[in-house]
């Protein structure tokens, strides 16, 4: 079964709040055998829209992401994001 990546591309606009989720969610995706490739560092925009903040987690397979993005740990952890952020996330199957 190939892993997931789960890419996020993030607009802070409360910090407080959204230090919150980040201190929150790394359980739940390390949990579910999510491992950070990249979180907010360096990047270049190439094309479409531009989000300071930048994530990549693997996932051992994309039921494994969407089950911790469902599960009650991460939901807690994602209810400080809203209304903090402006967020684009999408869970992609790596090629075989």
């Amino acid at each position: 079964m190939p892993g997931a990546l789960w890419i996020a591309h993030v607009e802070v606009t409360d910090a407080e709040a959204y230090g919150r989720y980040a201190k929150l969610a790394g359980g739940p995706i390390a949990d579910h055998g999510g491992k950070f490739l990249a979180r907010g560092g360096r990047y270049v925009q190439l094309e479409g829209n531009d989000r300071a903040r930048n994530v990549v987690a693997r996932f051992p397979s994309l039921e494994a992401a969407v089950a911790c993005y469902n599960s009650p740990a991460y939901q807690e952890a994602l209810s400080h994001a809203k209304g903090a952020s402006i967020r684009d996330l999408v869970v992609v199957e790596e090629a075989e």
